[in-house]
């Protein structure tokens, strides 16, 4: 009796024993208060969690390819209206011009019908208003039937419109009261020929002037450019319309110049893949030309972002997401938006602000903890 008694006294002690040492090495349990996980003061899993500040960094720029073009909204490439022979070339590539200033000279017979179309309106539009005031004297005076005054009254209205249709047609290409078939290839704006594609004596034809036939003359302002750039989809966040980008040529090794983008396509191109963005550039030092091959600068609106390193992100469910070390034991996973990485820093556009300390050894560990709670409660 005394041996059972002996053993069975020894087995409560082993037992109280073994309970007592689990309930000391048992953690305090996790708190999990939405998407925030609470641990106690005493928890040893705060020692194993390791959370660092965020800061601010320059956004890395990218650069995107592209070449220069004439700006297309003070740019004219000119044609002729009408058939006929090339008489004479009043300037040359490189020259300045104004407005209305002679570019060639044109013998058309095409023009000179025109030219004779007015004389021929303008002189049935004399008759006609002489024989109007006569059938008006008559009818005044009782010999002519109205009808004859409605008719000559008609005729009259058909004369003064033929007359203003071809004075209209013949100002519109610059022609003169002469019958001369002399037409004058004219600039209608201020600018410099860049281009020439005819010479004297080559005839010239209006069905020469199908898309994608050179122009007789090309006349810009090469005061402004346009920078047409191949940006990447990834580049598009930093591509909107009133950005500021920076513009750098081989030609001019160390200097940059600004340009702002004016337009972005809305479509990529099916075999490239590349989207074009057009950028408006002052090149009123004259330094640039067109068909330049440029390389320009992208870093979009923000000058700056908060920058994380990428062992505090981690990705669940499609989403980016990151742990804040709140204080008092206190974490909170935040969805985050990510931007571009740079070596081993990510940066974060939306979800993180600066002075927040995020979790950069543990992160996964408290997810676990998150997760599972969530699951059991749905």
């Amino acid at each position: 009796m005394h041996h059972r008694l002996c053993g069975a006294l020894a087995a409560v002690v082993i037992v109280a024993g073994c309970n007592g040492s689990s309930q000391v090495e048992e953690p305090p349990a996790a708190k999990v208060e939405g998407s925030t996980i609470v641990f106690a003061a005493d928890s040893p899993q705060r020692k194993a969690l390791v959370a660092e500040p965020v800061s601010m960094r320059p956004v890395p720029a990218r650069t995107v390819n592209g070449r220069l073009v004439w700006n297309e909204d003070r740019t004219v490439r000119i044609y002729s209206p009408f058939a006929g022979r090339v008489e004479r070339i009043a300037v040359q590539v490189g020259d300045a011009v104004r407005p209305g200033q002679l570019l060639a000279a044109v013998a058309s017979p095409e023009f000179g019908q025109a030219q004779a179309e007015a004389r021929r309106a303008e002189g049935e539009f004399v008759l006609a208003e002489k024989n109007l005031a006569r059938v008006r004297e008559l009818q005044a005076a009782g010999v002519a039937p109205a009808k004859d005054l409605n008719a000559a009254e008609a005729e009259h209205a058909r004369a003064a419109a033929e007359r203003s249709r071809a004075a209209a047609r013949l100002k519109l290409y610059g022609g003169g009261d002469a019958v001369n078939q002399q037409f004058a290839l004219t600039s209608p704006i201020a600018g410099t020929v860049v281009e020439r594609t005819i010479n004297p004596g080559q005839e010239i034809r209006p069905d020469q002037n199908a898309p994608g036939t050179p122009a007789l003359f090309v006349i810009t302002d090469p005061r402004s450019l346009w920078a047409v750039l191949d940006a990447q989809e990834e580049d598009l966040p930093r591509v909107r319309v009133g950005d500021t980008v920076r513009v750098r040529s081989p030609a001019f090794p160390g200097e940059t110049f600004e340009a702002k983008v004016t337009a972005v396509a809305d479509f990529l191109d099916p075999v490239t893949r590349v989207i074009k963005v057009r950028a408006s550039l002052d090149n009123s030092h004259r330094k640039l030309k067109g068909e330049m091959f440029v390389v320009a600068e992208v870093t979009g609106e923000a000058a700056a972002h908060v920058a994380v390193p990428t062992r505090a992100v981690f990705f669940s469910g499609g989403r980016h997401y990151a742990f804040t070390d709140d204080g008092d034991g206190r974490y909170t996973r935040r969805e985050i938006r990510i931007g571009d990485t740079d070596r081993d820093t990510i940066h974060v556009i939306e979800g993180l602000a600066e002075g927040q300390r995020v979790v950069v050894d543990g992160a996964l560990a408290l997810q676990q903890i998150l997760v599972p709670r969530r699951v059991k409660k749905s």
